[in-house]
């Protein structure tokens, strides 16, 4: 039976050798681990992938040949408490959430002003007053394409503007798992210069002083070879950016090993007049976009790394952004940004497959001169090809 898995794993290929073919036999006959399908998976996946870039490879190539086997999976999920306590947050039709209005941006804040004063009490399910459920664009917890949250939690990220204190979390520049592959494929944006004291053997001049000096040792040392490359990364955080925690994680951590002349800035979906450093004190320690833009060298490479999802308002509306009232808008600095440093470019952690279906991402691209690139393998290696050009 086995070895029928085994030519699955070569058919969707996944680099699989005979020798780890045989260590996976020999686990088994060992009984290394228990005789369920859960247990195997893992021991097989350990002993026959030697790279955690072919783990989804191998967990469909799995899933094929043990398809229709329920072991893997719990027969009899609990539903989570808060889908009950949601039951006005409907699913609508196509159609439904076309027949929604839109506003447009200013008509949408003209009109909340005018719900805040005539409004009295709490309302759920409707399609007019600041409330909960419903199809209003006001309020949280229901649909509507072009809408205000205020307070709870989003369902549909669809809003224009959020009306609460958020809270995001740095990323983990300590996070090295899965990191690997990023590393080899952001060491093509590559300079070497031997900088520092001079504390590594030279061992060509060491030989030609020796043979110079009738045999007797002459020991020559030379700064060390580093990586002299200096990038800025700037980080969308928070909002959509949460699906894509784990994989922006080993983003920051490659760079951070990767990059010793490398600083980063947080920014949430647009760059607006100000960025941070620090999550949780992102509202008292601000850089003035104006001062980053002066402080570093044209020869900068910066890097953007966000998925760019947002509503359009962010990027083209001065006073777009969720958060507050811009008095310019995301596409001035962006542009700002491209102009000042020709070496740039934009990861999207998004599949790329989404992109077209994504109006905010296709007016980033353009701002950006078309230079996004995903977080893969591939989209990295061009991404960093690009900046070494």
């Amino acid at each position: 039976m086995l070895i029928d898995f085994f030519f699955t794993l070569k058919d969707a290929k996944v680099p699989v050798s005979i020798k780890e073919f045989l260590i996976l036999l020999e686990a088994m006959q060992k009984q290394v681990t228990s005789p369920s399908l859960d247990d195997f998976y893992y021991l097989s996946r350990t002993t026959l992938v030697k790279d955690e870039a072919n783990y989804d490879k191998f967990d469909k190539a799995f899933g094929q040949y043990f398809h229709g086997i329920e072991a893997l999976f719990e027969k009899q999920a609990e539903l989570p408490l808060d889908w009950l306590v949601k039951r006005m947050q409907r699913e609508l039709t196509p159609e439904q959430i076309a027949a929604l209005e839109k506003f447009g941006y200013d008509k949408l804040m003209d009109r909340l002003k005018e719900l805040l004063e005539e409004q009295k009490e709490r309302h759920e399910g409707g399609n007019k007053w600041i409330g909960t459920g419903g199809t209003s664009p006001f309020g949280n917890g229901g649909v509507n394409p072009e809408g205000v949250r205020i307070g709870g939690s989003g369902g549909n990220r669809s809003a224009v503007k959020v009306w609460e204190a958020r809270a995001y979390r740095d990323y983990d520049t300590e996070r090295e798992l899965g990191t690997r592959n990023i590393k080899v494929a952001l060491r093509r944006l590559r300079k070497f210069a031997r900088q520092g004291h001079p504390d590594e053997l030279a061992l060509d001049d060491t030989i030609r002083a020796t043979a110079s000096n009738a045999g007797y040792l002459d020991i020559k040392m030379r700064p060390e070879r580093k990586n002299n490359i200096k990038v800025l990364m700037l980080f969308d955080v928070g909002g959509t950016m949460d699906d894509h925690i784990a994989r922006t994680e080993e983003l920051f951590s490659a760079a951070k090993t990767e990059f010793k002349n490398m600083e980063f800035y947080y920014f949430h979906n647009c760059v607006y007049d100000f960025l941070w450093k620090n999550n949780r004190r992102r509202n008292a320690e601000r850089y003035p976009t104006w001062d980053i833009l002066r402080k570093y060298t044209p020869d900068t490479k910066v890097i953007f790394v966000g998925d760019a999802t947002m509503s359009p308002y962010e990027i083209l509306q001065p006073g777009g952004s969720v958060e507050y009232n811009n008095e310019e808008a995301g596409a001035e600095w962006l542009q700002r940004f491209t102009h000042t440093f020709p070496k740039h470019i934009w990861l999207n952690p998004e599949p790329e497959g989404l992109w077209q279906y994504r109006q905010s991402i296709s007016i980033v691209r353009q701002l950006m001169s078309n230079r996004m690139f995903p977080v893969t393998i591939e989209g990295l290696e061009s991404g960093m090809r690009l900046l070494s050009k």
